[in-house]
């Protein structure tokens, strides 16, 4: 453990996906700029018995990556979150080594885990009358499992540990994963997640609840519409990203290439409503991001926002963002990538770190597409439809708002090459 004056730097060396918008951090980037929606009609047998029928669904095969076996004793989020490793760690040109293994961990977020193996259990049990499950249900669904499959894939052996925030999930875990590093409990960590909820059951469950957007009249691909005026919820979205933190110290040593630092991470809980946010409890935690990163509101340029397209959480988010930022609310660019990859739940800030990362790399901010009727109440700049250049971009934040309350900010700063 480091001593508040030692504290280490954090950077990031690598970066994978499996999302509505590529499975690569290729073609991610090409999609997210060039304004490309994933979100298509649901692509399932029981679509026809959904009141919602468009989703974001990831082109992910497992029998691509996977033995048989070793997916089969898998749900998909698993599959997903250990792909996704795997290919950070190659990202990062990172060798694992025995001195390494135990000074190496995985913090992952899911906001439901093992959503397709519970609801494989209910269908064999009361809709076949079956009396038996699978011997691995209870493995392959609950929380943890898809940081356990990470960790035995690379025989990881130091922290391990899976947040469950709801919607904030994977956002709180790279931001707790930044604070082991600083504070010299681990040199490298595995951090992000990994979700995927598009069965019946749980698509019911969200029709239920009432917050899934209405298919748009003339363009599946356009039903999600953050900040606009007409926007009528979210899109469900499944997928993973995972990103390979370091030290600085650790990183140089070997040549890495740093695409971005963690500089400032703050979380809380506005305790207001299960469901209802408030632009208090939203400021609260983009100040605690900022405190901790020792930077003035003012250096902000770029805002990835949670943005989900729902009424009230889009009002919500851009009065918090005037609450926090002044005057310099309407000089920075806010954007929702959610209008392209849909709401990937606990896989959501991840996918939205990685491509606040990739904003920085490449001097350009990701659209808020289908933004053709602004709402008066949501009145920045959202980076309307179309894919913004600019000459220079430092600092960008990652916001990430949670049913329950629980919300975190990311702050990543540009390392100069």
């Amino acid at each position: 453990m480091m001593d508040g004056s030692s504290q280490q730097r954090v950077v990031i060396t690598g970066l994978s996906v499996v999302s509505p918008l590529g499975n690569t951090i290729v073609d991610l980037t090409r999609n997210v700029f060039a304004g490309v929606s994933g979100i298509k009609r649901l692509d399932t047998s029981f679509v026809d018995q959904l009141d919602c029928k468009i989703a974001a669904q990831a082109q992910f095969n497992p029998a691509d990556h996977f033995s048989k076996y070793a997916y089969s004793i898998l749900d998909r989020t698993s599959q997903m979150a250990v792909h996704t490793s795997i290919e950070a760690i190659k990202h990062a040109n990172l060798e694992i080594s025995d001195t390494l293994k135990q000074r190496m961990g995985i913090y992952l977020g899911t906001g439901m885990g093992g959503a397709h193996s519970i609801e494989e259990g209910y269908v064999r049990l009361y809709k076949e009358g079956l009396n038996r499950l699978k011997p691995f249900t209870v493995l392959m669904s609950m929380n943890n499992a898809a940081a356990s499959a990470v960790a035995l894939e690379h025989q990881i052996t130091g922290p391990n540990q899976t947040f469950c925030t709801a919607c904030s999930s994977s956002a709180v875990a790279i931001g707790e994963a930044s604070r082991l590093i600083r504070h010299g409990y681990a040199d490298v960590m595995l951090a992000g997640g990994a979700e995927s909820l598009l069965t019946f059951g749980t698509i019911k469950a969200w029709e239920a609840l009432r917050t899934l957007a209405e298919e748009d009249a003339t363009d599946a691909s356009r039903s999600s519409k953050p900040f606009s005026a007409d926007r009528t919820g979210l899109v469900l979205g499944e997928g993973s990203a995972m990103l390979v933190l370091e030290t600085y110290e650790h990183a140089s040593a070997r040549g890495a290439t740093i695409y971005a630092e963690i500089i400032g991470y703050g979380s809380a809980n506005d305790s207001n409503h299960i469901t209802q946010p408030t632009a208090n409890g939203q400021a609260t935690t983009i100040y605690a991001a900022l405190a901790d990163a020792g930077l003035a509101a003012e250096s902000i340029q770029y805002i990835n926002a949670h943005g989900t397209a729902t009424k009230l959480n889009d009002a919500t988010e851009t009065e918090a963002i005037k609450n926090v930022f002044g005057a310099h609310a309407y000089k920075l660019s806010v954007s929702s990538t959610k209008s392209m990859h849909g709401h990937l739940m606990g896989a959501a800030g991840a996918l939205e770190a990685v491509i606040s990362i990739l904003a920085l790399q490449n001097n350009k901010l990701p659209p808020t597409i289908n933004l053709e009727n602004p709402d008066p109440e949501c009145d920045l700049d959202y980076v309307p439809n179309v894919a913004k250049k600019v000459p220079q971009l430092d600092y960008v934040m990652s916001n990430s708002f949670a049913f329950g309350g629980t919300g975190a900010s990311l702050i990543l700063k540009k390392i100069a090459k």
